[in-house]
């Protein structure tokens, strides 16, 4: 027992201990207690909660397998699985070279300064309805770390300083931002790679309602096979003959009617129509910025190269002024 009349209990360690619920209830909870260690546990049959961490901090969960079913994938009763292995209502824990295996949501936090690694998730997919690790608007400061999601994504929930970094997401399995109060500032999604299904062609990270308050999102440096590539910057080349040229990013850019900052650069191979020498002194400008395509024409017809940069990575309390373009 610790002298904090907030804390009841510390320096517990659980390890090496098989936790079977009989689908009569949950595994273990925790409550009001600090630096506590789940080590080289087994979670099997629960209904509610595998672990069910409540205030307190510093528990340590590492090494265990959680799954309401035993599994090792494609389960017939994968569609009604229920339940959640791990539940976090609390501030700066570890969860560690983890595998949930079966459960209708895997990981769910709901508090602050929390750290996910090395976590395998294959409980139920998301195509029934399972969510791998869910990320509540409480969860700032959340770090998720090369974590591998097995046919069920990420959700987050008006994201407020959450990284993802270094995960891999297969199955078509991705990241799902869902807008509560269409708010999110601190975001970075980075390094991962995902891999999906020929043909279907869902995106790495998707929109789940509108969002009207972006700042410091970076998603960036993802790569992809059999999906389609987001991210909240962009580079297109545009060529031809011509005095109109138009860079579209709708199909990249995550965020809808939302470039932050351009640049562009026109590069003349030719004549401009009329004579009077290479490029004929034609100018060139940006006349709008319209549903994420940036617009350059010039003062004749040319043959031209214009490449276009945009992101859209807007810092605290900037204002674009693009943004009220329609």
């Amino acid at each position: 027992r610790v002298t904090d009349k907030a804390s009841y209990y510390e320096g517990i360690t659980f390890r090496d201990i098989i936790f079977d619920s009989s689908y009569r209830g949950g595994g273990i909870r925790v409550v009001d207690s600090v630096r506590i260690r789940i080590d080289h546990c087994f979670f099997l049959h629960f209904t509610t909660h595998g672990v069910l961490i409540i205030k307190g901090h510093e528990t340590l969960i590492s090494s265990c397998f959680l799954g309401q079913q035993p599994t090792v994938g494609e389960d017939q009763m994968e569609k009604h699985y229920s339940g959640t292995a791990i539940d976090i209502d609390s501030n700066d824990n570890v969860i560690t070279d983890v595998v949930i295996f079966s459960a209708a949501v895997g990981i769910v936090l709901r508090s602050e300064a929390n750290t996910v690694t090395g976590v395998h998730c294959y409980n139920k997919a998301d195509v029934y309805g399972g969510v791998g690790i869910l990320v509540k608007p409480e969860a700032s400061l959340t770090r998720i770390g090369n974590c591998y999601m097995d046919f069920t994504g990420v959700v987050i929930e008006d994201p407020s300083q959450v990284r993802v970094t270094d995960g891999l997401f297969i199955g078509g399995a991705n990241v799902v931002l869902r807008s509560i109060k269409g708010s999110i500032s601190g975001l970075n999604i980075e390094g991962n790679m995902f891999r999906g299904y020929e043909g279907v062609g869902n995106s790495i990270v998707e929109l789940d309602g509108n969002f009207t308050a972006v700042d410091q999102v970076v998603i960036e440096r993802n790569n992809v096979k059999d999906m389609v590539l987001k991210s909240t910057a962009g580079r297109v080349t545009v060529a031809g003959h011509g005095s109109r040229w138009v860079a579209d990013f709708s199909r990249v850019l995550i965020f809808p009617n939302r470039v932050s900052h351009f640049q562009y650069a026109f590069h003349i191979r030719g004549a401009a129509e009329g004579g009077g020498g290479v490029g004929n002194n034609v100018t060139h400008w940006v006349s709008g910025v319209r549903r994420n395509a940036v617009v350059v024409e010039s003062s004749a017809k040319v043959n031209a190269v214009v490449s276009v940069v945009v992101d859209q990575y807007n810092a605290v309390d900037e204002t674009s002024y693009l943004l009220s373009e329609s």
